[in-house]
Order: C-alpha cells, then structure tokens, then sequence
C-alpha cells in the first residue's frame, strides 16, 4: 500500500495527473485503471481520474500486479473448425476479447489457443501469437490463426492482396430497399467519440462493404455481407451509415437494451493454405436460428 498526502500548492490538480507526477515508475494508463477498479482511496472514498484535489487529502494507492508480458495458455473451450499443418480456423463466440488488451488478460482466444497448441506465430509478438486478422469482441465466426511464422507471413500478404475471401451475416434494423448494394466511403477514428469510427468524413482508409439481401422481416433485414478490405468496425460503420445499423450495436446508433453482444457472423472464409497450396473454404455454423432471435427480440421491442 502507498501512502501519499497532498499539500495546498496541490490544489486544482486532477488526480491521475497528481499521482503520475508523484509515482513515475508507473505508467498513466496503469494508474488511471487502478483508479477505475477502486484501487485509489482519496479520505477512504474512491473518484473519478478527473478528481480535483483540493489539498491536504490522504490518498492509499494499492497496486496491482502488472499485467503478463506475453499471453499465458488457459484451459477454455475452443471450436476448432479446420486446421492443417500452417493453419488453425477457428469458431469464435461472440464476447470473447481475441487477444488481451484494454485491461483484458484472461478468457481470451489467444490464451485458449495457447492451451490447446503450445506453439503458435511469433510474427505478431508475445501477446498475438498467431494472429493475423481480428473480429470484435461481439462479433462471432471463423477466425484464422497461423501456426507457423512462415504461414503468418504467407496469410498476411493474402490479406493484404486481398485474396482472401470473407462472407459475414448480419442482421440489422429496418428494411434495405436495394437488393443488393457496395459501399466504398473511406473509415477514420472519429474526432469526437475516439473509441468509435467513422466515414463521414472526406478522408480515411479506403474500404469496400457489399451486400446482398437474404431475408426480410417485418422490422429487420438479414443480409451477406462481402468486405473487400479489412478496416476497423469496417461492416458496422458502413452499415450503419446508410441507416441500417447492426442490431445490437449501440455504439453504432442501434437501440439499446436489446441483446448483450450484435448479430454479425463471420460466417465464411476462403484462403490458400501456405501448408498444400490449395483453396480452402471454411464455413462456420451461424450461432442460433435468426427466426429464433427475432421472436426473442419482439418481445423487447
């Protein structure tokens, strides 16, 4: 436990910015997550980082353990759709973090590949080993892992070519009235909400979504959806910029306290495998009837 007090000249400071100056062993961002899980008492109460001081105020400040410096293997159930002697498909459930970050060290898909593997990519560091592309946390489906640093690097001038083929489902709220349709408006971190994106502005990394209408429902549209390139958000920003947000997604304009996670599925992808030379397709089991799902939803409607 650390012991601190502050002084008068310490007044009007915020106090992950107090703390920092008087703890620099310790990174911002480590303090400011002590701060948040309650690890920092100001008079035996906890605030916010933004607290200002006020002065001659006793601060306990209990560390906590610093997080791994490389991905640590952890028994968790995996569901392995595919796998040779460079690559490893995988069938991630939504809600699982790919690999730590953001304070997320455990119950990761990393850690469960560890478990199951041992030995994996080094290409991407310690704490990504295998990984060559990502899906959001609440985004299910299949996700390649390479085995080896050869096929790493093998996989990932596939991605970037973009010979890499990735169907997704994705349902989402009201009617699309084009059977089909492609969107192509540059995404960029937004300005204002940096944890989102966006593509209303002018400028960004190009991408390319097309869609197709699969089914139609009363409120909802279930569509495939084909991205050509492999931005962040990419599927959930575009859609939702023509006003068909994913349901689910809140964080992209959908109605809140619907469902915990978002109904999109990377239902399928095709690659060469860097072990045969051949094209693979992989195709992972959609997570729940959508039919099913909707009668769910139009009770919380």
């Amino acid at each position: 436990m650390i012991q601190l007090e502050t002084a008068p000249s310490d007044a009007g400071q915020r106090l992950d910015s107090y703390l920092h100056a008087r703890l620099p062993e310790f990174s911002r961002s480590r303090l400011q997550e002590w701060i948040a899980s309650g690890r920092v008492r100001i008079d035996g109460t906890t605030q916010k980082r933004s607290y200002l001081l006020r002065g001659a105020e006793r601060i306990q400040v209990e560390p906590a353990e610093p997080p791994p410096l490389k991905a640590q293997a952890e028994e968790l159930p995996l569901e392995i759709l595919y796998e040779d002697e460079a690559v490893i498909a995988v069938n991630k459930p939504a809600g699982m973090v790919v690999h730590s970050g953001a304070g997320v060290h455990s119950g990761t898909l990393v850690n469960a590949l560890l478990y199951r593997f041992q030995k994996l990519s080094g290409v991407a560091g310690e704490m990504r080993p295998g990984i060559v592309h990502r899906l959001d946390r609440f985004t299910s489906g299949v996700i390649l892992v390479a085995r080896t640093d050869a096929a790493h690097r093998a996989l990932a001038a596939q991605f970037s070519t973009r010979t890499v083929e990735k169907i997704y489902l994705a349902l989402v709220h009201g009617k699309v009235k084009a059977e089909s349709g492609r969107i192509t408006a540059p995404i960029t971190r937004d300005p204002v909400r940096r944890t989102r994106m966006t593509s209303r502005l002018a400028h960004g990394r190009s991408a390319i979504t097309e869609y197709r209408v699969l089914k139609r429902f009363e409120k909802f549209t279930l569509l495939e959806v084909r991205i050509g390139t492999g931005r962040t958000h990419q599927i959930r920003v575009h859609l939702a910029s023509i006003h068909h947000p994913v349901v689910g997604d809140t964080v992209y304009g959908a109605p809140g306290g619907v469902l915990d996670r978002y109904f999109l599925h990377a239902q399928r992808i095709t690659f060469t495998s860097p072990a045969t030379g051949e094209r693979v397709t992989v195709t992972a089991p959609v997570p729940g009837d959508p039919e099913v799902f909707l009668r769910a939803l139009a009770r919380l409607l």
